[in-house]
């Protein structure tokens, strides 16, 4: 039985912090309930993420990994980056549409349709074919207006002040 009765579609995307650890945080509360989540993480092909180890903790969560362990030059993506998304797309495309999932995470997908590896009415399509009662949220910088459309819930993260400006690294359990 689901846990939802209806559910909607959500875009986390801006160029503040935030966006992946909010829709973790959405899991986090939907396994609290006994729901099912997948998530699919986009162009996050290497392991360091604390995250990965983190949702290994939680029942009922299935995380998915795609894309090189190298960043993507959105100048200059390669096959392989452009065969990963695809991969990740079938994915969650699978999630949305099975029912075996309450909640279906597709993390930086914004950022794989801006960087031109999948097309936007593709995951759309996907968010139109997902059983009624699957929570759909979607991360990354610059989503698109279709998705923006589609969505019930779209929240910006705005960057106001961070200290990757004054030269501070990423730290891990924190930024990673």
């Amino acid at each position: 039985m689901p846990v939802l009765e209806r559910g909607l579609i959500h875009v986390y995307t801006g160029d503040g912090k935030g966006k992946t650890t909010c829709a973790l945080g959405a899991a986090l509360r939907m396994a609290g309930h006994g729901g099912k989540v997948a998530i699919v993480q986009f162009l996050k092909g290497w392991s360091f993420y604390g995250e990965i180890a983190g949702l290994s903790y939680l029942p009922n969560v299935r995380l998915e990994k795609t894309g090189r362990a190298e960043f993507v030059d959105k100048r200059a993506p390669l096959l392989d980056d452009f065969a990963e998304a695809e991969r990740g797309l079938t994915l969650a495309e699978g999630f949305l549409v099975s029912g075996s999932f309450d909640m279906v995470i597709m993390d930086e997908i914004n950022v794989a349709i801006d960087y031109g590896l999948i097309p936007a009415r593709s995951v759309v399509g996907a968010l139109r074919r997902r059983q009624p009662w699957v929570e759909a949220i979607l991360t990354g910088r610059n989503a698109p207006g279709e998705l923006i459309a589609l969505a019930d819930v779209v929240t910006e993260m705005r960057e106001i002040k961070h200290p990757f400006k004054k030269g501070l690294a990423s730290r891990m359990g924190v930024d990673f």
